[in-house]
């Protein structure tokens, strides 16, 4: 018995949402994805960097939270909403990134609007 065309275009269609469901997840290999800084000290910046462009984090005071897309061996944030606490002595240089890169010894260094380098994040993967 010879398929029918319907049943023929089914089998089509599946196969490409199949592929583009693979080609999806080999996206989250990037570097960039995973925990980055002291998740276990609250006063400590973090960033966790999801494979699906969202990030989640801390500055040391105010929770973040973003989205990031990478660019060759350089990533982009588009920029955080936080919340708005007052927190004497802690340094909120994070919620100011722009971009980041890893360093030759594996930290991430952030960047801020001007390029300019405003701090370092330990891979905490």
């Amino acid at each position: 018995m010879v398929p029918t065309q319907p049943r023929i275009f089914r089998v089509v269609a599946a196969a490409f949402v199949a592929v583009a469901l693979l080609a999806g997840c080999a996206g989250s290999s990037s570097p960039f994805v995973g925990v980055w800084g002291d998740t276990s000290d609250t006063k400590q910046p973090s960033l966790d960097l999801k494979a699906d462009g969202n990030a989640t984090g801390t500055d040391g005071c105010n929770r973040l939270i973003g989205s990031w897309k990478e660019d060759a061996k350089t990533i982009t944030f588009g920029g955080f909403a936080s919340s708005r606490m007052a927190c004497e002595g802690v340094d909120t240089w994070l919620s100011n990134a722009a971009t980041a890169k890893i360093q030759e010894d594996g930290k991430l260094a952030v960047f801020g609007q001007d390029g300019s380098q405003i701090g370092t994040l330990n891979s905490g993967k």
